[in-house]
Order: structure tokens, then C-alpha cells, then sequence
């Protein structure tokens, strides 16, 4: 089952002759489920693909239609929606509030949302990703790998169409990498999570089902892994 299609997306800086095209007419799917690394030399816009897909930016021309829901048809206030609803982002540097704690901050897409957290839904999450002792501990208080934890915890809370994780390896050592590198995994394969990941480890890129080179705005090449 596709969950992601992405038509002819194209995102230009400038006008003219200073016209600079981040993305140029980039067109790809995704199935359910599916595992997806995104790499690429720095400049060649992988991140703002990401941001493109998540809704966080709108592009110059093209589509991106996430469960049959096609985006920037969207009005600012519903796409603001539709991204808590249906998008998990993480990013590198975890993005977490700082006078919240673990429970509050992994909830705090549910509370946005006026929906009420599942308990029994929130306590699996917390010991998959090994935090029930640190439920009440403010960021802070936590190291890098933990913090990471609990940006993904964040994520998955509210069950999204996919997840998109940006770099989230990039600040934490080879350990802490490889500890949430398998829990991202753990979240695509428990959970059934879409995951699409932008990465410059290589490694982590041979873990996935598919991975896309990006370079100068374009698809560069495709492999599929499984």
C-alpha cells in the first residue's frame, strides 16, 4: 500500500538568472511500512526533500499527498494539523521543550491535539524506549541518546502515516548511534511505521529497504536493498 507519492516536486530560491532549484522535479513513492534512507552530498538537498514531504515548507510546484491526502491543498491552519496528526519528525538536535519532562514532552503532540493519551499506549512506549525511570526528568537531566529517545517517543505518540527523521544520529557518539538506530528500526517493524531518514552514515543507510541519493536537487540513483 503506497502511503506517500511525491509528483514532480520542485523548490526555487531566487528568480531569473539567480534562480536556485533546491529540489528540481523530484518524483518517488513509498510504501507502508516501508524503511527509506535519503543521502547525499552537504548542499544537495536532502533536508529541504524532508521538509518538503513533512509540510514544514511549501514548494515553488509539485505534490506530496501522505494516506491520499494531497498537502499544499491545504490551508496553513489544516496543514498545521495534518502534519501533528499524521507526520513524526525528528531532528538532530531533538527539539525538545525545555521546562517539560519525558512524559510531557513525548505527549505534548496529543495534548496539542485535545486528544487524550493512552495510558496503557504511552507506558509501552516509555519502557520500549527504555525511559519509565526517567518519566519525570526534564532534558536537561538526560544525555544525548536519551533526549533522542525521547524526540522518537514524541513521534510515534500519535501513531502517524510516517515518520521522518533528519540527521537524528548526527549529534550522539557511535553507541548512542547504533541505540537509536535500532529503535527507529524496532518503531518500523513493532509499530509497521513508515520511516524515512536522511543520513550521511553510511552504515546506517545500508540498514534500510531503499536508499535514494540525492544530488543537486535530483534522484541520482536508486537502490533497493530488500
Amino acid at each position: 500500500m503506497e502511503i506517500l507519492k511525491v509528483e514532480n516536486l520542485t523548490k526555487t530560491y531566487g528568480k531569473g538568472e539567480n534562480a536556485v532549484h533546491a529540489i528540481n522535479n523530484i518524483s518517488f513513492s513509498v510504501e507502508k511500512g516501508e524503511f527509506v534512507a535519503i543521502v547525499g552530498s552537504s548542499g544537495s538537498g536532502k533536508s529541504t526533500l524532508l521538509h518538503l514531504i513533512g509540510g514544514v515548507d511549501r514548494p515553488t510546484s509539485g505534490k506530496v499527498i501522505i494516506d491520499g491526502e494531497d498537502i499544499y491543498k491545504l490551508s496553513n491552519d489544516n496543514l498545521a494539523i495534518f502534519r501533528r496528526r499524521q507526520v513524526g519528525l525528528i531532528y538532530q538536535f531533538y527539539n525538545l521543550i525545555p521546562i517539560l519532562n519525558v512524559v510531557e514532552n513525548i505527549t505534548l503532540p496529543c495534548n496539542l491535539d485535545g486528544r487524550k493519551v493512552d495510558n496503557n499506549q504511552l507506558e509501552e512506549l516509555l519502557n520500549t524506549l527504555g525511559l519509565s525511570d526517567r518519566r519525570n526528568n526534564l532534558p536537561n537531566q538526560l544525555s544525548g541518546g536519551q533526549q533522542q529517545r525521547v524526540s522518537i517517543g514524541r513521534a510515534i505518540i500519535n501513531s502517524p502515516a510516517i515518520m521522518l527523521a533528519d540527521e537524528p544520529t548526527g549529534n550522539l557518539d557511535s553507541k548512542a548511534s547504533e541505540e537509536i538506530v535500532s529503535l527507529l528500526k524496532l518503531s518500523n517493524k513493532k509499530y509497521n511505521q513508515t520511516l524515512i531518514m536522511i543520513t550521511h552514515d553510511e552504515k546506517i543507510a545500508l540498514e534500510a529497504d531503499r536508499i535514494i541519493t540525492i544530488e543537486d536537487g535530483k534522484i541520482l540513483k536508486e537502490d533497493k536493498r530488500y
